[in-house]
């Protein structure tokens, strides 16, 4: 079996046929909803799509997944057949004990095994094609049995960790300036230094740490969100991501004056060599690339011509790989729209960010003496970066909290109750065991209560009706009270329910029995007021409750 993807793009420069044209083939794609990205399976002998795998790639294209996604998931298919024709089976005919013997050589047997996090996407790849296979009438079942719980027996049974990390400020600083910036330890600059662009490596960091923005988001922004354009201010500024995003859900990012400087020292000083070197190579390949003839800053939109024909776009709906190829007229010829480029003149991929992060480690390690901060056993990940801003900002938000809150136990007690709190008081914690989604019991301090002691709730908001809950009042009788034995019964009868000479025998007959009683609201509550809540048990000897509401809706003890 052969594979490929679909890739418009290329048929102007490899389609040379008299029968149909590139023009048409690239219509009929649109027409039919093929993405670029499409896996596509083919028959080694005629060349011919394979009917169920090239069914199950179309299946995928219209799910609207993602082109990055696509070139991952048809590999693992065609990985697969590779796998099972050695054993003189395919796809189609493979048994569970095939797809046990692919499990086993995937994790244990072949070269270089894969981790349990790797091989569990892989099948749970494998059993959504199985499945599409099922639905389509190509197989008549599933090939492998459903573990516990209707789980894929084919996928790690054990589920694992996740791995988050946040930087100290003397390891941020170290990794920033001596990996990625060129210089030595005691902030000198390196001679033998070899790396290439450190400002833009810089600017990057800092973007990344400033913004709380995932790769993606801050390796793609344009020069017009980041207000280096000609007409606008500069400094911090705010723009909108959606094309970028995860799930492409709309969001606002904030770039810090401090990141927007660092960047704004990048444009000034790199980029000119960078480009005047690539504009020969940009003008050749203008036919492909997305020429910007008129940017509307206020509107956010974007103006040029694409593929000969004129559009027009949002810059925050542009997808990565449209954001790459966009260029515009500058001072030496075609430039990039995006803020970072690479040695092609254009704005660097994932690889290269990549690469820049592993040469960074490289050099840090090499330098590491005493005064270096501590260095985890794997490398730094940009992504390490989204997490210390979100620590941070937690950090900032509660030193705010405190400078109101005069009580110290209250500030205590509050702190408990935040991620960031468990981390100021059990610091050789990782962060990841913290996490609220892990679920895991957190580590309590002396003066921390435990679960069974009361705690000071929340007041309410106006108008909203008071739930009972099991502290405050005991449990409910049954309404029907005819069904408890008579001798239960006998002392709990309301009088004005049941006659004297049937209470007094603990009888009750149902057609004679009213209907429930139903509990009105009362007055205060159905006026919005906060005193309408029933008090909190008061101690031994006492009639008044332990808490009460203020003029500003506060708990006063």
């Amino acid at each position: 079996m052969e594979f490929a993807f679909v890739q418009s793009g290329l048929l102007g420069w490899y389609l040379d046929s008299e029968v149909v044209s590139a023009e048409e083939v690239a219509a009929l794609l649109k027409r039919r909803g093929l993405l670029d990205g499409m896996p596509v399976f083919l028959d080694d002998e005629t060349m011919m799509p394979l009917p169920a795998l090239s069914e199950w790639g179309r299946y995928l294209s219209t799910g609207l997944l993602d082109e990055t996604t696509l070139r991952d998931y048809g590999p693992m298919a065609a990985r697969l057949d590779g796998y099972l024709a050695g054993l003189g089976s395919d796809v189609l005919s493979a048994t569970e004990a095939d797809l046990v013997a692919y499990r086993n050589w995937r994790r244990l047997w072949q070269r270089k095994p894969v981790a349990a996090r790797t091989w569990g996407k892989e099948a749970s790849i494998l059993d959504d094609l199985y499945g599409f296979l099922v639905a389509r009438g190509s197989l008549p079942a599933q090939l492998v049995r459903l573990a516990a719980r209707g789980r894929n027996a084919l996928a790690p049974g054990v589920r694992s960790n996740m791995d988050i990390r946040h930087l100290a400020f003397e390891q941020y600083r170290y990794f920033r300036d001596v990996g990625l910036g060129g210089q030595l330890p005691d902030e000198q600059v390196n001679r033998g230094y070899r790396g290439w662009a450190p400002l833009r490596n810089r600017a990057g960091s800092d973007l990344a740490l400033g913004t709380g923005a995932r790769w993606r988001e801050w390796a793609t922004v344009l020069l017009p969100e980041m207000g280096l354009w000609p007409g606008m201010q500069g400094g911090s500024s705010e723009f909108e991501v959606q094309a970028c995003a995860k799930y492409g859900k709309a969001r606002t990012l904030y770039v810090p004056e401090d990141a927007a400087a660092s960047a704004d020292l990048f444009c000034v000083l790199e980029p000119p060599d960078i480009v005047r070197a690539a504009a020969g190579t940009l003008e050749r390949k203008a036919r492909d690339l997305f020429v910007v003839a008129g940017v509307d800053v206020a509107g956010g939109v974007v103006r040029g011509t694409l593929d000969g024909v004129d559009r027009e776009f949002r810059m925050s709906a542009m997808l990565a790989k449209l954001r790459r190829i966009t260029v515009y007229e500058g001072e030496f010829g075609l430039e990039a729209l995006t803020l970072f480029v690479c040695r092609g003149g254009l704005m660097p991929g994932a690889d290269a960010w990549k690469g820049y992060r592993h040469r960074a480690w490289e050099w840090m390690t090499a330098l590491a003496d005493s005064t270096t901060p501590h260095l985890p056993a794997g490398r730094w990940r940009w992504h390490d970066l989204r997490h210390t801003h979100a620590l941070r900002l937690l950090t900032y938000l509660e030193n705010l909290m405190d400078g109101e809150e005069p009580d110290p136990k209250a500030r205590s007690r509050r702190h408990h109750t935040y991620l960031t709190g468990h981390i100021r008081h059990n610091p050789p914690a990782p962060a990841h065991r913290r996490a609220p989604h892990q679920r895991e019991p957190l580590q309590r301090s002396p003066d921390q209560p435990r679960h069974n002691e009361p705690r000071l709730r929340r007041p309410r908001r106006l108008g909203r009706p008071h739930r009972h809950s099991r502290q405050d009042h005991p449990r409910r009788v049954p309404a029907r009270r005819h069904h408890r034995r008579p001798e239960e019964a006998a002392g709990r009868q309301d009088p004005g329910m049941h006659p004297p000479g049937e209470q007094a025998q603990g009888r009750c007959h149902r057609d004679r029995c009213p209907p429930p009683r139903q509990r009105s609201p009362p007055p205060a509550a159905r006026q919005g007021r906060l005193n309408h809540r029933h008090p909190d048990p008061a101690p031994p000897g006492s009639s008044a409750p332990l808490l009460r509401f203020d003029a500003s809706c506060h708990w006063v003890p």
